[in-house]
């Protein structure tokens, strides 16, 4: 019996994934059985508790917060619950059915469709918040991409349950957009589990671990600017993986697992068969996956979108002995 909607999170999910790379145990950390459907939940949760604590904000307050999708469900969801007003700020990105989530929740959607200087959209978003910061001062910006209690709350939460669950961990592959979940999950595994390898996943187009910018369509991972939380220095590895070898990887999965899996957890997986050849036989690896695929129904596992943004060659699997793309999608660091 839970009290609260917010209650459900449930933080000790692992399903374990044979045969993506041979020889290896691979437990992937579902997050996306929640009521906001991400591990964003964990980080919305963190950052109002946290702005409560400090008296940022009071009843009926009135929050505003850029994300490309996940994260203004999550805020959505924990605002109606506490009585606070919330403004999301998106981009042409953002999924319609997590558009449409966030307002069933009874906030209200900005989309900013001026690109920024590196060709996203992030730089943008923030911007608008701080006109709107300018004209409102009762509004309050949470700022998930500065905010400590970003990382804080995965430390405490999402990184004790990955080693409480799985005590021997070789190698932790983790997504990257604002690195909150990166950050807090290598500091704690820094202190706890310093022999585990820490492998950080993002985008090609991503600017965030200062490779140059490039054109992306699937919100989740990669920024156009780098979020002031990131310390490249937390991580042992970063792959970069092209958004179309994501796509392949999530169909190949909800065909082969029976489970449809987001964007951001392709690119993880992605990541760890690319890395494969390197993990010693009998390693244990945990991929955290933050979403489910089911909002992604119009874009991943769309054949006709999938063809108009990445060609015919993204609908087909990739075969075992395929080798690093020219575009960067190969071990950077380590």
């Amino acid at each position: 019996m839970y009290d609260t909607a917010q209650d459900l999170v449930f933080d000790r999910v692992f399903l374990r994934l044979d045969g993506l790379v041979p020889d290896i145990r691979l437990l992937l950390k579902i997050e996306g059985f929640n009521p906001a459907g991400s591990i964003k939940l964990k980080t919305a949760i963190g950052l109002i508790e946290d702005a409560e604590r400090w008296n940022l904000l009071r009843p009926g307050g009135h929050i505003i917060e850029s994300s490309s999708g996940n994260l203004g469900v999550a805020l959505s969801s924990v605002c109606a619950a506490r009585g606070y007003h919330f403004t999301c700020v998106t981009d042409p990105n953002t999924s319609p059915q997590n558009a449409a989530m966030i307002r069933a929740f009874g906030a209200q959607v900005v989309v900013v469709d001026t690109k920024d200087a590196n060709g996203g959209y992030l730089q943008s978003r923030i911007d608008y918040i701080h006109h709107r910061l300018q004209q409102d001062t009762s509004l309050f910006w949470p700022n998930q991409y500065a905010n400590e209690a970003n990382p804080r709350i995965h430390r405490e939460r999402t990184a004790v349950a990955i080693l409480e669950e799985v005590p021997e961990v070789d190698h932790l592959f983790i997504g990257a957009g604002t690195t909150g979940t990166l950050m807090g999950c290598a500091a704690y595994f820094r202190d706890r589990s310093p022999r585990t390898r820490i492998v950080a996943v993002d985008t090609a187009g991503s600017v965030t671990f200062g490779f140059p910018p490039g054109k992306r369509h699937l919100p989740g991972l990669g920024t156009s600017r780098r979020p002031e939380l990131c310390d490249p220095e937390l991580v042992d590895d970063i792959v970069i993986v092209p958004e179309a070898d994501a796509v392949r990887t999530c169909r190949a999965i909800a065909r082969s697992q029976g489970i449809a899996v987001g964007g951001s957890t392709g690119s993880v997986l992605a990541a760890v068969a690319r890395k494969g050849p390197e993990l010693p036989p009998g390693s244990t690896v945990v991929a955290i996956s933050p979403d489910t695929g089911d909002r992604y129904l119009n874009t991943v596992y769309n054949d006709a979108w999938v063809a108009e943004h990445f060609g015919h060659q993204a609908l087909t699997p990739s075969e075992a002995g395929d080798h690093p793309d020219s575009d960067g999608s190969l071990l950077l660091k380590g």
